[in-house]
């Protein structure tokens, strides 16, 4: 059986820390950002945790090479 490719969107969207969770950046970051407060766009800069187990570990097996 051949090996399993990465899934290529899933590499680009979601990393792996050191741990084993699953880290993703936020949305709603692209444009018509001028109604925003700069409070809630520094917000939207820093990653986060994925929290959903079933989700973590769905991302984890696309991720998987």
């Amino acid at each position: 059986m051949p090996k399993m490719k990465t899934h290529s969107g899933a590499k680009k969207r979601f990393s792996v820390t050191g741990s084993g969770k699953v880290r993703r950046l936020k949305a709603y970051k692209s444009h018509i950002l001028t109604k925003m407060s700069g409070k809630k766009k520094r917000d939207l800069r820093r990653p986060t945790i994925v929290e959903t187990n079933g989700e973590a570990k769905r991302i984890k097996r696309l991720l998987v090479a």
